[in-house]
């Protein structure tokens, strides 16, 4: 209305034409020539105009009543139940309408009910004055909203005393607005899902589908370019829990307004206490936040007279579905094509496979514990999780029968071959590799490697490069490429004395040294 009263006060006090108010307030020229059209059709001044109210005003420009006088002696009715009826009805499909609760409040009270569409402009600014997180109606069970509080924890090293800054993630379910908070180191994946886990053992059960917002442990694309790309851990975490994932819209908030109203009353009223107060570990945030959370969810919401934990035994606990027998494991995810010698490396170490699946790309599926591998979402081994870097997991299966390498791309009697037209020490390199393994297989990937490096430095370079790594018993690959780069071969002894570098060209007696100069 302040928009209207600044162009009628152009227009009768100032008489300005239209389309210089246009200019002064920016309302497009149609809209203020209506307007002082149904000026003049009315009896409005400029004496009045600063007089009357906002209804009043719209009344005589439009014609119409907008707001309605509370009539003394009638029966308000109780919204708070109309509401969770509706609800109700929402999650149980019977159908119940506004109408049909007026209906039955009319027939309770009778002359001293409001008619229908009292009944209903009361009820709209009952829903007005409901907080951002019960504006809309949920169905019980169906959603949780999932967020990060832009607000952390400092955490308080004792050891270094560094400053280390926790994340705080909540969940809240759609219905009730129950709540669960739990406090991570970070981010990541394995705490954002560790963190969903946690929360539906909380709940004691999950709901049909989980709101998570665009961060990349969730969602990898949801756009129109790549459409929705749900991170794979993140989907198996839902898969396993039989959950679908709606993410909200990129920078689109309204879309998830429980878990931004949660984010927002959990940093008022439950980070607000640590304001002054040092924590030392993350479990010590999450202890603290557990006492103050359950005081969270028991306190009575004014404008709905019940706490989010009556709400939560009332809506949503009984539509949870029930959490699976055997608890969610994380995994994470990677594709591998399997190398020459039968086996894919994962974080540097060395698993098997069966020697027919050569060259194929698998899928890794890798927790704390174990390694699964798939080939076209079916299983083809399984070893438990190696740690130590260069470590091998080979099973006897895996290998070819009878070591029948005719089949093989690659075998050690072609390696054997190989290093024999290189050199001796090539050939004395070769079969320290294979002595150094379980299965020869296992070294192929190293032999082969290591051969490679004749065209690029030369046979001659590598016999001395790896005459000098057999002295030392030298088998890295990465330590005989800075044999050669730093050509440690010509260097002398630590003692700096003389010290005679043998080579190639000086195995007989018919050189003649530098004794005969003298």
């Amino acid at each position: 209305m302040r928009q209207i009263r600044e162009v009628l006060r152009l227009y009768l006090l100032a008489d300005l034409s239209s389309r210089k108010i246009q200019g002064a307030t920016g309302v497009a020229r149609t809209t203020v020539q209506d307007y002082i059209k149904r000026c003049k059709a009315s009896d409005i001044t400029s004496a009045s105009l600063d007089v009357l109210d906002d209804d009043t005003l719209r009344e005589k420009l439009f014609g119409e009543q907008t707001s309605i006088t509370v009539k003394s002696g009638k029966v308000m009715p109780d919204y708070n139940i109309i509401h969770q009826e509706l609800k109700q009805s929402k999650r149980d499909k019977t159908k119940v309408t506004l109408m049909f609760l007026w209906e039955a409040y009319k027939e309770q009270y009778g002359s001293d009910a409001y008619e229908y569409t009292q009944f209903r402009v009361y009820y709209r600014r009952y829903k007005q004055k409901l907080n951002p997180s019960m504006r809309q109606i949920h169905i019980a069970g169906e959603k949780l909203f999932v967020d990060y509080s832009g607000v952390t924890i400092p955490i308080h090293n004792q050891k270094s005393g560094e400053i280390e800054y926790a994340q705080v993630f909540v969940a809240v379910l759609g219905a009730s607005g129950y709540t669960f908070v739990h406090v991570t180191p970070s981010q990541k994946q394995e705490d954002f899902i560790l963190s969903h886990v946690l929360a539906y053992e909380f709940f004691g059960g999950t709901p049909e589908a989980v709101v998570p917002d665009n961060l990349k442990s969730a969602i990898i694309f949801n756009d129109k370019k790549h459409g929705l790309v749900v991170n794979e851990s993140y989907a198996a975490l839902a898969r396993h829990f039989h959950m679908r994932v709606e993410p909200a819209r990129p920078r689109k908030p309204k879309d998830k307004p429980l878990a931004e109203q949660g984010v927002q009353a959990i940093q008022r009223y439950i980070l607000a206490h640590f304001r002054h107060q040092k924590i030392f570990s993350v479990d010590e945030a999450n202890d603290k936040v557990s006492d103050i959370l359950d005081k969270y969810n028991n306190k009575i919401m004014k404008h709905i007279g019940k706490s989010r934990t009556q709400l939560f035994n009332e809506l949503d606990k009984a539509e949870l579905r029930p959490l699976p027998t055997n608890r969610y494991i994380y995994e994470q995810f990677k594709v591998a094509r399997v190398n020459m010698d039968y086996h894919i490396t994962l974080e540097k170490c060395n698993y098997s496979v069966p020697f027919n699946h050569l060259k194929d790309e698998v899928e890794l599926r890798y927790s704390t514990q174990h390694v699964r591998i798939y080939h076209k979402n079916e299983i083809i081994a399984t070893h438990p999780r190696l740690r130590t870097p260069g470590e091998t997991s080979t099973l006897h299966e895996h290998m070819p029968r009878d070591h029948q390498y005719i089949h093989e791309k690659m075998n050690p009697d072609r390696l054997r071959s190989w290093a024999k037209s290189i050199g001796e020490y090539s050939t004395v390199f070769v079969e320290d590799s294979f002595e150094a393994v379980e299965h020869k297989a296992n070294a192929y990937r190293q032999v082969v490697a290591v051969l490679s490096l004749a065209k690029r430095y030369g046979t001659t370079e590598l016999e001395l490069a790896l005459m000098y790594a057999t002295t030392h018993r030298i088998l890295r690959v990465k330590s005989i490429i800075s044999i050669l780069d730093k050509k440690l071969y010509l260097q002398k002894s630590v003692n700096n004395k003389n010290y005679k570098v043998p080579t190639l060209f000086d195995t007989h007696d018919n050189i003649r040294g530098p004794h005969t100069y003298k």
